[in-house]
Formats: structure tokens, sequence, C-alpha cells
């Protein structure tokens, strides 16, 4: 795969060959030279074109062949130039002394690791001394020679996304429907495009438009997964701190808002660029070239009062002393994918991901593998909510413009975990009226915070969550009673989000709320180590109302005994109580109360049902 990186343009310096062209008769060599200044201006095609009329002068020109398959492995069509390669050996067998690394370097672009290996090992021996490039070229064999190739099988999007012009750096939105890409309108101006998916397929792009698109280069762009917010890279924009700086644009009822400049938390006078935000869309991540270490990737997260921190390089698993660009966070908060230099690979840049440690930290850096990365420059890869889909740019020969957006099947080792979302809105339980609220995702197995976000102006929110797990919901606003609640991920079809429209109680006198997050073993009283996080967001809230008084009361199903249920209520509200007074809240603000099996809310006839009246209530006794 061969990709544009905003900002970044590449030229091949090629080593041409110094032969000799007396012997070539006029025409032919007249041709050759007419090649030859077609090199220097990367005119390739015009090139080829040359090579071919010298030959059909003089077939056996060994400098036109030697030409033509330079000029191919410049173009990447690998496969023509070990023909023009061994075409020029047929002719003259000293002929490979001019071109020995180039040939070797067409060998491993079409996958012959161990014939390219031999080929840069006698170039080696014929030189007495490798090179910084002979040698890193060699390493590369060695690698590619010690893995196994992996499953790829890229299809092109098509005509509705893809043109005469260069397309590149895909994203997506976490229900798969919408897909934003940089276009490089009339091989200039970089503008964002956005098509949206039916059941079938890709509908037709179109151009975003005013305000995001402008007469200035807007590319390498990542839409947030709930399509609310669009962050990129502006190159040369007024006001701008450096040659490209980050920007974000917000999506309202009245559609996207003006770009602003993220802020100098984030934007300095280096380079910034390839931005990408987290799920939850509270910690983005970016490329930043520095002079000590060349293109590394950046962290900043945002504050609850809506600031980014500091950037700050991620570590040394994921940044070397190459360069480290295009990040990728996928939709599971866990997988990072990146391209690195630094990272051992097959030459180039490389794509490789990393899987978040319980710590905190990236684990250790894995590379995608043949032929997924190539000998060339490899990056700017993008993978579905499903952890199966990925798509990236490539400028292969059958594309419809010099890149085009391709999709494929990520192999299964590599795949991110599947990632579904829950979605609805909060409102106020006596008006209806939406509400903007904070709502907090806990894995129930770990403890640990998986997304904290906000419901937007209407109320809405969205949170992608990687599906195999249980998780604990909390949402809360001031002047309301906290809501909890829990769900599983474990057993859930593809592409179907969890719905969730959240009611928050006024707080107030009389006020009741079930503490769904407060767990008990069957028939025990003993709280569960899952229950701190509702139980600490509890003495928050008694802490933050100082007189507030309040009944924990416990309630179960008729299982059982009358007795025996009574009992276990009782206990189990003496339990939070007890919690509650250890953490500093005065016991005279607290009653515990058991109302055993005498309050259901649902039916006892089955196992949801029972489940409900299984339950802890909060009732605010006064304020």
């Amino acid at each position: 795969m061969k990709h544009i990186l905003l900002s970044l343009c590449c030229l091949i310096s090629l080593g041409l060959m110094a032969q000799k062209t007396d012997k070539a008769d006029k025409k032919a060599g007249e041709l050759f030279e007419q090649a030859i200044q077609s090199m220097r201006s990367y005119q390739y095609d015009n090139a080829i074109h040359f090579l071919h009329e010298a030959l059909k002068v003089k077939p056996n020109y060994p400098d036109a062949y030697g030409q033509m398959g330079l000029t191919y492995v410049a173009k990447k069509q690998y496969k023509e130039a070990i023909t023009a390669f061994k075409k020029l050996l047929e002719i003259d067998a000293d002929g490979l002394r001019f071109i020995r690394m180039s040939y070797a370097k067409a060998l491993a672009g079409n996958g012959q690791f161990a014939d390219a290996l031999k080929m840069v090992e006698e170039q080696i021996a014929v030189s007495k001394k490798a090179s910084p490039e002979q040698a890193q070229f060699k390493k590369n064999m060695e690698y590619a020679l010690s893995t196994q190739p992996v499953p790829f099988e890229p299809k092109n999007l098509g005509a509705n996304i893809n043109s005469a012009d260069a397309e590149y750096f895909p994203s997506l939105t976490i229900d798969g429907k919408t897909l934003v890409y940089t276009r490089r309108v009339g091989g200039r101006n970089e503008d964002f495009f956005v098509s949206e998916k039916d059941s079938l397929q890709w509908q037709l792009s179109k151009d975003m438009g005013e305000p995001v698109n402008s007469a200035f280069n807007e590319g390498a762009q990542n839409i947030s997964q709930d399509g609310e917010m669009l962050v990129f890279t502006g190159c040369d924009f007024p006001g701008g701190r450096g040659s490209c700086d980050i920007y974000y644009s917000v999506k309202t009822a009245n559609g996207w808002q003006a770009p602003r400049n993220i802020g100098t938390a984030i934007n300095s006078e280096l380079w910034e660029s390839q931005p990408c935000l987290s799920p939850d869309k509270q910690t983005l991540y970016f490329t930043r070239e520095t002079p000590d270490a060349g293109a590394d990737i950046f962290v900043s997260r945002r504050s609850p009062d809506g600031r980014w921190s500091l950037a700050e390089r991620l570590g040394p698993n994921i940044n070397t002393r190459g360069r480290e660009m295009t990040p990728f966070l996928h939709a599971d908060g866990q997988t990072l994918f990146f391209a690195s230099t630094g990272h051992q690979g097959f030459g180039g840049l490389d794509i490789f991901y990393s899987r978040l440690q319980p710590d905190g930290t990236w684990g250790p850096a894995v590379n995608l593998g043949y032929p997924i990365n190539t000998i060339d420059e490899d990056g700017s890869l993008t993978v579905a909510a499903n952890g199966v889909t990925a798509y990236f740019s490539s400028d292969r020969a059958e594309g419809r413009g010099s890149l085009d957006i391709y999709s494929f099947e990520l192999y299964e080792a590599a795949r991110p975990q599947p990632t579904l979302y829950v979605r609805g809105y909060v409102y106020d339980v006596k008006t209806n009226q939406r509400l903007v609220a904070a709502l907090e995702l806990t894995d129930l197995a770990t403890k640990l915070t998986v997304a904290n976000i906000r419901s937007n102006e209407n109320g809405d929110y969205l949170v992608p969550l990687p599906t195999g797990k249980d998780y604990a919901l909390s949402v809360s606003r001031k002047g309301y009673l906290f809501y909890s609640e829990n769900f599983s991920l474990k057993e859930v079809k593809e592409g179907q989000p969890f719905e969730k429209n959240v009611p928050l109680q006024p707080l107030e006198a009389n006020a009741v709320v079930v503490l769904r997050n407060i767990f008990f073993a069957s028939n025990e009283y003993t709280l569960q180590p899952a229950s701190t996080t509702e139980l600490d967001k509890l003495v928050a809230l008694l802490k933050s109302n100082p007189t507030m008084e309040v009944e924990l009361s416990g309630h179960t199903d008729n299982v059982g005994s009358d007795t025996d249920n009574q009992v276990l209520s009782e206990n189990r509200a003496k339990a939070v109580v007890a919690y509650l007074v250890k953490q500093g809240i005065a016991a005279k603000r607290l009653k515990a109360k058991g109302y055993g099996e005498s309050k259901p809310v649902d039916t006892n006839d089955t196992d949801a049902g029972r489940a409900q009246n299984r339950r802890t209530e909060l009732k605010v006794i006064s304020l």
C-alpha cells in the first residue's frame, strides 16, 4: 500500500545508469535521452514510452532495458521491473553490477524476499562493506523471511467514492453508515467528502462544503464515533501556530460549525497532523514532527471543563528514533494502529498495532504483516467497529486515480474487539425536558472507567463499548439524583446497539432512585467489590448535600420465606449504611430499612422480573 501523508512529499532519487550509448544508433540514443529527461522531471509514463520507442529502433539496447527497470521500480510496478532487468541480463551478463540493488528492491516488492536477500548479500560482497541502506535492506529481508504472509484481499470501494483525483484518509462513524475522507481536488486543494451507506453500498459522495471546506488545505481528518465532531489538519491557515495545526468542528442541529484551532496545548510552532479521537472524544492522538525525534505520536486528554492537557509523547512501545505516524484508535478504545519506520518491518513505513494494557500503557508493537505491509510506505489504516472490515488508500494499478480507497477483511489475530454502542437521551422524569448530563460507564469486572461523556444540548448521547463485557452506567446532573443501570454486552447481535433513555429524578424530598449497581451474592448481604463505584458516587452525593437525610432500603423477590427475605433485605440495607458511615457520612443522616418482598416493581413469575425486584433504593427524607 502506498499512501499520501498530509504535507509530506517524498520524491524518489534514482541512481541512473552511467553506461555509454555510443553503440546505439542516433535515433535510439535520442529517445533514450528523452526518457532520461522525463525521469528527471518524474514523468515516468513518458519515460516508459520513450524507452519502448528506443527498443523498437534497437531491440537489444541494454541501457533501455536497464533504465526501464529503474523506471518501473520508481512506479512501484515491480513485476514489470523484474521483466526488464531479466531482459537486460540476457543481453548483457555484466549488466547486473549497475542495477543490483534496484533489482533487489523489485524482487522484494514482488514478495520474492529470498531472492532479494541473496542479491543484496552479493552486492555487499562486491562492495566489501555494506552501506547503511544495504544493511537495513538486508535486515528487512531477513525479517520478511522470518514471517508468514497474512490474508489480504483488498476491494476498491468503487466510483461512488473514488475518482480520477486522489482519495485517502478514510474514517467512519461507529454505525458504519458515514464515511468521511480527503480528496485532492484537481490534484491541488484538499477537501473533505462524505458518503452515506445504505443496506447495499456506499452512495455517491458529496463535498462536505463550507464552513469546514475552504480555499485552504484541509486533510488527515477523523470523524468521531458518534459523527458529531470532526478533527483534522489545516495547513497555512490564518492564525495558525505552525505550518500545519489541528482544528476541530462540531455538528449541531444547524450543521457543522466553523472550524476552530484546538489550542496551544496541542498545536505548536512545529508540524501537527493526523489527529484521532478516542471513542468518548475525551482523548486525542496525533502526529508531531520534532527536531529531536522526527515524527512521534502524542496524546492529550480533555478535562471536565473542556480544556485539553499539554500533549505528551506516547511511550517507547509506540515511539522510536524513526518516524511514527497516522495513529488510529479503534472504537474498542484498546487497539491502536499506527505507522512506523522505527519498529522492525519490511521497509519504509509499516503498519503496526498495540493493545492497551491493564496499567494504562500500550503494549508491544505488532507488525500487521505482508502483504498488508510492503517494502513501500504503508499507513493510514482505519478499522470499522465490527473489528473485521479495514479501510485504506492505495495507488494500485487497477485504481481509478492516483490513490483510491479500498476495504479488506482484517485477519483474526489483528482484530480489535467488536464494538457496539449505547445510545439514548437524558430527560427530567417530571417534565420530560431533555437534559445535558454527565455519563460514566464502568467495566464491572475491572472497575475501570471506560467512558466519561456528556449528553449534547438535546440530551442525546452515544457511547462505543466493546462487546463481551458487563457494564455499569451512571448519569448525573446538579440538582438531580444520579441514575444507575447495568447491562451486559456478552450476548448481542452484531450492529445492534443497546438503547437506553435515562430519566433523572429532581433532588427533592420523597424522591426515590434505584441503586442498580450495588451487588450482593445470592442470599448474602456482603457487598461485592463491583458495588464500590456506585457507593462512592452515593458518598459524593451526600457530601455535596451535607444536610440531606436519606433512607436506604433493601428489597427481595418472593423466593424463600417471608421472614428470611425480610431479614436479608434489612441486612443488605445495613451493609450499605455501614459503608457510607465508614466513608465519613454521619450515621444520623442515614436510615436502613428492609422491605423484604412486600414492594415488588415487577412480576415474580420470570427471572427478569425477579431480578428487578431484587434491588437497593435511595429515598430522600429531607434536604
